[in-house]
């Protein structure tokens, strides 16, 4: 997978710093308005992020390769505006740790003994750079940088802000650090230090919280919202990490502290929710975002296991529910943003937690990830972000960290230590994955400015990591008996149910079938089981009337040419929406299909909706959300199709569609359900006449019920006047005669009038009858008359 995704970089993108696998091409600037964010513009960041995985992988000759070119290609003097913190993390770190790789392979004698500390040299010269970041009156680091201008440089377009995230300046101590000791520069490792200083010194001290957003002029903060997500996520990370790689306690005592802090107030397992940093008790929203997955990995780090466990499953579960993480998904599991980019952490904790237990379970977790990622990510030039979990549909972005991180902890999940071309417990993750080792805690001495204003209370691991062979020796069921209380979290429930099958095992098919149950294949269970063993999945949905209530049918019937009111389909009802059946005419449109047809992301034909009647698939998300979206494109009701295929009204009770538990009362549109070989229908004449007109109503006031469906004809000769006063206007074709053959002498008409109906007219004239100005129709006279128009 590696390989691919390095090659497509390679063929399609080198040097531009990240692959666009849609279109095959390089991307070299991010959008500069994207908050705390910047563009790289060729820095070549993608081989600096990942150059250290060749390491990993033990491809030594291509890691050589790499650091070569890196060495030849990469240019830091570039006039650009980059992200302080994305620089930072992304090719500091990649410098730091392939330049550690370097110097290992060189030391052993083998290889790399053209290396001079070139990448050494490089991370120097970078970290100069982002210095003057760093020149704020509190010491917080300025969100963005130019490199070759620094900060309030006339030309460096930059300085004018204000605001940094929590994780944007507490994530630079391991890289800042690491720098200083590796070069004998202490002035890295003094500015990390400082802006950590500054984020403890302005914690909520009541609570122990930070915020997510800080003022870097006068440190206040501007957004006091606090969890372990977005905006916070790394700096408690490297509070923790600093620890390990420096040895320096303070760190420790500081991560306890908050550690405290988020497990009594954020932590509610299996949830980690987002509180008031002032007012912790206070939730400030109903949904996580994908960023916390590193936090179990972090627990174990602590020493924490038991809710690193259970947070864990939660995550795996709302994988198995959606496929990926979405970006952020609700209490409830269901998905708030449902973009992924191919985030690596829910996979790095998945490999810590393996470690950890070595309970294999987590390996079958990580089968499942990589599975996934072939089957729905993977695309002939690179692995693609999901735009959206619930369509599919791809987004064409392949981040750097997708290749720096997820299949480093992928490959070192199902590796063993004998693999590896060095230990890996001599050496600490950055945040993306660069390792650094943990020798540089003896090669210099902490920060002598380094103070904890008061210790905290202590326990097993304050001041050590732990031994999970000491804690948990032989026994592989204890982190199984934790996940077994959240195995259904997601509301959708596996059940392995044991069927005496004999011969053909249709016999236990038929005895579930008798009681309602129909069981079907599913593509994501694990199929290895004993054999007489189905699993099935079951799903219920409150779909079915009470006894008390009546479900009224409605009709969705076409009445536009060709069909002119002959095609009706029969239609079930919502709970919600506009009442069909207090409206007298019911509700006309035009049909048109939804794009996603599910209508379960952001709907791209807005324009083409809007004043129309929106046609959708059944599935993937909510009714309600479907109607929502469709709502708000200006669509003016909704037909729902079944997407079980082979679905009918004349084999299936109608129902009533239900919302989504919340409140509906925002929907007003009228909606309707038809089974799938009804949409059927309706799909194939939209297929072939485009245009399509029906109407919504209830089926005892479908039109033409009971009587022939008829149109008045009046006829007048050209150079008439208006009609008369009192005449109906509606449902009246009104005919031109030129003078000719067909008038009297005397000037009147033989046939004045006459009535059709609608269903004798020829189908291909139905258009042409219809047409305002026409001056012939195909429909005949019912009279007695021999004239016609």
């Amino acid at each position: 997978m590696f390989d691919h995704a390095y090659g497509s970089y390679m063929k399609y993108a080198y040097p531009a710093d990240e692959l666009m696998p849609l279109s095959c091409r390089g991307r070299v600037v991010w959008p500069l308005d994207t908050p705390l964010w910047g563009c790289w513009v060729g820095l070549c960041l993608t081989p600096l992020v990942f150059v250290g995985t060749w390491q990993v992988l033990n491809k030594l000759e291509e890691f050589e390769e790499a650091v070569k070119m890196a060495v030849k290609d990469v240019r830091l003097d570039n006039d650009i505006v980059v992200s302080v913190f994305e620089t930072n993390i992304r090719v500091l770190g990649g410098l730091l740790g392939a330049h550690v790789m370097a110097d290992l392979l060189r030391g052993q004698g083998e290889r790399m003994q053209w290396y001079r500390d070139e990448l050494l040299h490089m991370a120097k010269e970078l970290g100069h750079r982002l210095l003057p970041a760093f020149n704020t009156s509190s010491g917080l680091p300025y969100p963005r940088v130019n490199l070759r201008y620094g900060v309030l440089n006339p030309l460096s377009r930059t300085g004018t802000e204000s605001d940094t995230c929590t994780a944007c300046a507490g994530t630079m101590i391991l890289e800042f650090a690491a720098l200083s000791r590796l070069s004998g520069d202490t002035v890295f490792e003094e500015h990390a230090r400082k802006a950590l200083d500054v984020l403890w010194d302005k914690r909520q001290r009541g609570s122990d919280l930070v915020g997510t957003v800080i003022n870097i002029h006068n440190g206040d903060w501007v957004r006091r919202d606090s969890g372990v997500g977005a905006g916070i996520d790394s700096y408690y990370e490297y509070l923790m990490k600093a620890y390990i790689l420096l040895g320096d306690n303070v760190y420790l005592e500081r991560f306890n502290a908050h550690y405290s802090a988020i497990m009594k107030y954020i932590s509610q397992p299996p949830l980690l929710l987002n509180v008031h940093m002032h007012n912790p008790t206070v939730s400030v929203r109903g949904w996580m975002d994908s960023l916390l997955a590193f936090f179990p990995g972090l627990q174990v780090l602590r020493g924490d296991l038991k809710p690193a466990i259970e947070t864990h499953e939660m995550l795996y579960q709302v994988t198995q529910e959606h496929k990926f993480l979405p970006e952020a998904f609700t209490t409830e599991f269901k998905v708030h943003w449902g973009q992924h980019l191919l985030r690596p952490e829910f996979a790095e904790s998945t490999y810590f937690l393996y470690k950890a237990t070595g309970d294999p379970y987590y390996l079958k977790v990580g089968q499942s990830i990589v599975e996934k990622l072939n089957t729905h990510t993977r695309v002939p030039c690179g692995f693609a972000a999901m735009q959206d979990v619930r369509t599919g549909t791809h987004e064409d972005r392949m981040d750097s960290f997708f290749l720096a991180e997820m299949f480093k902890y992928l490959y070192l999940l199902f590796s063993e230590k004998s693999q590896l071309p060095f230990d890996i417990d001599d050496y600490i993750f950055t945040t993306e994955a660069h390792l650094l080792p943990m020798s540089l805690s003896s090669t210099q001495p902490p920060c002598q400015d380094n103070r904890m204003e008061s210790p905290t209370a202590e326990d097993l691991f304050t001041y050590s990591c732990p031994s999970t062979q000491t804690l948990f020796p032989n026994n592989p069921s204890f982190a199984r008996t934790i996940r077994d209380g959240y195995k259904y979290l997601t509301g959708v429930g596996r059940v392995g149910i044991e069927l005496p099958l004999h011969d053909s095992g249709m016999e236990s098919v038929e005895f579930f079938r008798s009681m309602g149950i129909s069981l079907a294949k599913l593509h994501d269970v694990d199929a290895a089981g004993p054999k007489g063993t189905y699993t099935v999945k079951l799903i219920a949905e409150v779909n079915q009337a009470t006894e008390e209530e009546e479900v009224v049918p409605l009709v969705v019937q076409l009445i536009s040419p060709p069909f002119l009111g002959r095609t009706v389909l029969m239609a079930g009802p919502a709970k919600f929406g506009m009442d069909l059946t207090k409206q007298e005419h019911g509700v006309k449109g035009s049909i048109v299909k939804s794009a996603p047809y599910s209508a379960c992301g952001p709907i791209e034909n807005a324009e083409e909706l809007r004043g129309n009647i929106a046609v959708a698939l059944r599935g993937d998300c909510m009714f309600a959300s479907k109607a929502r979206r469709l709502q708000e494109a200006g669509a003016i009701g909704v037909i729902f199709i079944d997407h079980r295929e082979g679905s009918s009204s004349e084999e299936t009770p109608l129902f009533q569609m239900v919302g989504d538990g919340g409140s509906v009362s925002d929907i007003t549109i009228p909606l309707v359900f038809l089974f799938s070989r009804e949409g059927a229908v309706l799909s194939a004449a939209l297929e072939e006449h485009r245009n399509v007109d029906v109407l919504l109503l209830p089926r005892d006031r479908q039109l033409g019920r009971g009587a022939p469906l008829g149109v008045n004809i009046k006829i007048r000769l050209s150079g008439g006047g208006e009609l008369l006063s009192g005449e109906a206007k509606d449902a009246t074709f009104q005919l031109l005669l030129e003078p000719g053959e067909e008038e009297e002498e005397d000037g009147e008409v033989k046939s004045p009038s006459s009535q059709c109906h609608l269903s004798d007219l020829p189908p291909h004239t139905g258009k042409q009858a219809s047409r305002a100005g026409s001056q012939s129709t195909a429909c005949s006279s019912h009279t007695d008359s021999q004239s016609s128009p």
